[in-house]
């Protein structure tokens, strides 16, 4: 199963506080423990919400909000997509992540949807698509 690991933002990464040498170092190991194990299949961190802006849909309109956004505890400063046996791995390597944040952080891990998630839905026409889809974002990786 996939899943996304999701670095909650704080009031410091909000403000664009870089992480220290040494928790760059940790971060680093982890990951690179990570890779060893054959779950790591991406992992970035991400500006503050200053520098993003959203979308809002309603019917046909688009509408542009640029950042800050407000309740920094609902936004993301970085992530991780792991492929991993069941929630209950992802949750002990979660337990073993040094603190991404100074102070109090916040990891929220979400499994990703399966194609067979999507049941009578996901056609076999759409079922192709997917599949072309996923072809041609792997050979973009390679």
């Amino acid at each position: 199963m996939k899943v996304m690991v999701l670095v909650k933002a704080t009031q410091d990464s909000e403000t664009g506080v870089m992480p220290s040498e040494q928790l760059l170092t940790e971060m680093g190991q982890y990951n690179e423990e990570l890779a060893k194990a054959g779950i790591l299949l991406a992992a970035e961190g991400l500006h503050p919400s200053s520098k993003g802006v959203r979308v809002k849909f309603s019917g046909t309109n688009r509408t542009v909000t640029e950042g800050p956004f407000p309740h920094t505890q609902e936004l993301v400063a970085g992530y991780w997509l792991w492929q991993v046996n069941s929630l209950e791995e992802a949750i002990a390597w979660v337990k073993r992540c040094p603190n991404p944040m100074p102070g109090e952080s916040e990891i929220e891990i979400r499994p990703v949807f399966e194609t067979e998630d999507f049941g009578e839905a996901l056609t076999p026409e759409l079922r192709e698509q997917e599949d072309r889809i996923r072809a041609q974002v792997e050979t973009r990786q390679e």
